[in-house]
């Protein structure tokens, strides 16, 4: 299992979500992001899902 951290910001700044979370691959990983920005009603605005070494799984400006 891999550990992932999801976040997104409103536009001036302040975090809308930030939350870390396992999954088993980068794929699984995309979706559970999704989801958790789908939740807090996040998935409009800025984000990203990164994995532990830094790798960029999800991105949206």
């Amino acid at each position: 299992m891999g550990v992932y951290t999801i976040t997104a910001y409103e536009k001036d700044g302040k975090k809308l979500i930030d939350k870390t979370f396992e999954a088993a691959s980068e794929a699984e990983a995309k979706r559970i992001g999704e989801q958790l920005l789908r939740e807090h009603h996040a998935y409009e605005h800025t984000h990203r899902c990164t994995s532990a070494s830094g790798k960029l799984i999800l991105f949206q400006r």
